[in-house]
Parts: structure tokens; C-alpha cells; sequence
């Protein structure tokens, strides 16, 4: 069977803009200086992470230690070209980095979010893949925009 979770390489970078585009995760402009350290840092501790079909990018995924912890990271992005949503992408992808966390004795998964309507379906999906809200920071994006952290336990 091909993998078709791997690394992310600099050649999947213009694949990747049309996928953060697509899933309107963030201005696509900011990939390149986001995704900088990871490629020009050998010692990294960036994860980014990609799902191909039919050879393509079609997903994206962005994973950090957090720092000054023992084990926790923190999920930054998450998102699936939107032709390809609804197929089980981002469900892989949650399992994948589950997984290599784990193998890099990852205690703890955070994953920030908004409380702005657009994210209504990211927060059904991160407590459908067993996350739980943990906190929220109220007015945190901009006034009346929350920030709500899921968290859960990695075994």
C-alpha cells in the first residue's frame, strides 16, 4: 500500500497554497515564511505533514512542541482542499499525527480554535476525534471572537 501521509517538500509548497486557499485555514501568502525554519533548520522541531492522491497535496498539516513543556504540541493547522472534504482526509491526518507524536513521546495534543461561526464545523471534528474543550479565552481574535483550546491525552 502507498503512504499517502508524508513530510512535507519544498516542491509541495505551490500544491500547498491552493490547499490552504481552498480551505481558507489562513492568507496563503504566509506559507512560505511559516514553513521557513522547517526547511532551512535541520534541527527543527516543526512537524508539517501533507496527504497525497494521485500524487498531489491535498491536505495540510502543522504541528509545534510547545515550549518550556515535557511532551505537549500544539496542532496550528489543519485543513483539506475543499473539493477533497468529507472523504475521512482530516480524520487521517488527526491519526497520523496522533501516532508520530506518540512514537516522539508526546503527552498532550492542544488545538486552538475560534469561536467565530466559520469554525463550527473544525470544533464538531476535533470532539468527534475524542478532544476535549478545555479552555476559553473570551474575546481573544477580536472582541466577541473566543479562543477555545480542545486538548486531549495521548496514550
Amino acid at each position: 500500500m502507498i503512504e499517502k501521509i508524508r513530510p512535507v517538500q519544498k516542491i509541495d509548497v505551490p500544491f500547498l497554497k491552493t490547499v490552504v486557499d481552498s480551505s481558507e485555514l489562513f492568507p496563503s501568502e504566509y506559507l512560505d515564511e511559516m514553513m521557513s525554519d522547517y526547511f532551512n533548520n535541520p534541527d527543527t522541531e516543526e512537524v508539517w505533514y501533507t496527504y497525497e492522491e494521485n500524487g498531489l497535496p491535498v491536505a495540510i498539516g502543522y504541528c509545534i512542541p510547545e515550549k518550556l513543556t515535557v511532551g505537549t504540541y500544539n496542532l496550528l493547522a489543519l485543513g483539506v482542499k475543499k473539493d477533497f472534504q468529507g472523504k475521512g482526509i482530516a480524520a487521517e491526518m488527526m491519526r497520523h499525527i496522533e501516532q508520530l507524536l506518540t512514537n516522539k513521546d508526546g503527552r498532550i495534543l492542544i488545538i486552538e480554535t475560534s469561536s467565530h461561526q466559520a469554525q463550527d464545523a473544525a470544533r464538531r471534528f476535533y470532539t468527534k476525534m475524542g478532544y476535549a474543550q478545555e479552555a476559553v479565552i473570551r474575546d481573544f481574535w477580536s472582541e466577541g471572537e473566543d479562543k477555545i483550546v480542545f486538548w486531549k491525552k495521548l496514550l
